[in-house]
């Protein structure tokens, strides 16, 4: 692994070494950034309750990596690391409210530099302004005729927040000349889980499985699991997440009808219409205990998939318009999410955790004429190689700073040498104790293709798992003395883990 230093050379300075490969035609790239979306929403990774036939395509004719992986699964961190091909702490970006090194060299820069038009539309969650970007459309307000800040000023939307990205993305690319990148930075599928209203009957007359986990009792983990403030069973707010009628107490269901006030009257009558006999339903049930947690479950999980299918749908839209318009065969697209999200997975909703269905993010890359149709990559990869990945694409040399590798290698059916054996993860977000945090415990940790290492360290606590007896992650193996020399290995390679990528944020364990 080469070395990482803690002093950055200026952006000035690295562009003008960035050096241009052949002078060739280079790939458009469109980069399809979605918010939260679990790999085990994806039916092309082996979904169970939903189907996306637009992402499966885009899947059937590129590269799938199997294994891919964040290193921070958090939103704003996602994003600065998306950018950077850098773990959290060296980008500045350790937790949604922390200070982004605006300074540092990003992919956008440097394509930017490099001949090509940029854009960023949709979500941005970055405390610097956008940077690198010919043309920019933050997203401003919630899922429904949202307003867009540009550099002209604000811009008003209407309809559902995944078609106006949408539409604002395809009309961008409608005008631009060759190369281009624009990230298509979707806000969807992010609590509140709203969706547009042709999908509110989705799954209406289905049973969604539940997941095995559902009613995790959390024995063996860190002490913080059990509080985390994040359940099924608890932690929904009735009006804000499950659509339930608006009694004005608590924040969270003031916001609730926040979001129904910026609904036109014909968006109102087709909400309440779709949602109204469920409630009344709902309400004379009377549910209580576990039959209640099922059927919050139930609510959530559906209006969950209900805005999947609108982020499939933009992805056959946009690779539609690419055809037509004649881009398709040399426009690389690529779909991911900003990290992945539990499905009721132990009792929770949300992300930040270590654990597999948080941390697992899909990644789907077709490169035209490139990448071999149907293609699975198994390697351990993660979104700090998709910022030195966009540069070689544009036959661009990454910059040294970067932690990611290129994925171009694997893209073409080759094998790097020397790659990577263990990936590393570090949550630090600290949120101030109320009823709207979740309160996830700090942590970091390694995983090897087989076996998951996590140590808490505010509580010192550490958890083992292995990932080939155990995929769902119920049994802690960290005391059990068959697992002690994996136990040992894996604790020294995490200490090189953190010494490697300068990471000295969080105390160390050595003194332990």
């Amino acid at each position: 692994m080469p070395p990482f230093f803690k002093s950055f050379p200026t952006v000035v300075g690295l562009l003008a070494a960035t050096l241009v490969f052949a002078d060739t035609a280079r790939p458009n790239l469109v980069v399809i950034f979605v918010d939260d979306h679990a790999q085990h929403a994806i039916s092309a990774y082996g979904s169970t309750i939903n189907r996306t036939p637009h992402i499966d395509q885009l899947a059937a004719e590129g590269v799938r990596f199997n294994q891919s992986f964040v290193g921070n699964a958090i939103c704003g961190p996602s994003r600065a690391t998306l950018l950077t091909g850098l773990h959290s702490h060296a980008n500045g970006q350790t937790g949604n409210r922390s200070r982004f090194r605006d300074e540092l060299p990003t992919f956008a820069k440097t394509l930017q530099a490099n001949g090509y038009d940029t854009a960023v539309i949709g979500k941005w969650h970055l405390p610097t302004p956008p940077n690198g970007f010919d043309h920019w459309a933050i997203k401003r307000g919630g899922y429904y005729n949202s307003a867009f800040e540009t550099p002209n000023g604000r811009e008003s939307s209407s309809g559902h927040v995944t078609d106006a990205i949408t539409r604002q993305s395809i009309d961008w690319m409608t005008h631009r000349k060759n190369p281009f990148m624009i990230w298509i930075s979707q806000s969807a599928v992010h609590r509140v889980w709203a969706p547009a209203l042709r999908h509110l009957d989705h799954y209406e007359q289905q049973t969604i499985p539940e997941p095995e986990t559902l009613f995790d009792s959390y024995s063996g983990k860190n002490t913080g699991a059990s509080t985390a403030q994040m359940t099924i069973a608890r932690d929904l707010f009735p009006a804000y997440d499950l659509m339930l009628p608006v009694t004005g107490e608590g924040i969270l269901d003031r916001a609730g009808q926040r979001m129904l006030d910026t609904f036109t009257p014909e968006q109102r009558a087709r909400w309440d219409a779709a949602f109204g006999p469920r409630n009344r339903a709902f309400a004379e049930a009377d549910l209580r205990g576990d039959a209640l947690t099922r059927w919050n479950y139930q609510r959530y999980i559906k209006n969950y998939l209900r805005c999947v299918d609108g982020l499939d749908e933009s992805v056959g839209e946009i690779r539609d318009f690419l055809k037509n318009a004649g881009l398709d065969r040399n426009t690389i697209v690529v779909y991911t999410s900003d990290q992945g999200f539990f499905l009721g997975d132990h009792g929770w909703y949300d992300k930040r955790w270590m654990y597999e269905e948080a941390f697992r993010t899909p990644l789907i890359i077709h490169w035209p004429g490139v990448n071999s149709p149907g293609t699975q990559v198994e390697a351990l990869v993660q979104n700090i190689d998709l910022a030195p990945t966009f540069l070689e694409m544009a036959q661009i040399h990454s910059h040294a700073t970067m932690h990611g590798r290129s994925l171009v290698p694997w893209i073409r059916g080759q094998r790097p040498e020397h790659w990577r054996e263990a990936l590393y993860y570090h949550y630090q977000m600290i949120e101030p104790a109320s009823r709207t945090s979740h309160l996830v415990a700090r942590h970091y940790g390694i995983r090897t293709q087989y076996h998951k290492l996590i140590y808490f360290y505010d509580s010192k606590e550490w958890e083992l798992y292995d990932l080939l007896s155990d995929p769902r992650e119920v049994l802690n193996q960290y005391k059990n003395p068959l697992y002690q020399p994996i136990v040992r290995d894996l604790r020294t390679r995490l200490a090189q883990l953190r010494e490697d990528y300068q990471d000295d944020t969080g105390p160390s364990f050595r003194s332990e």
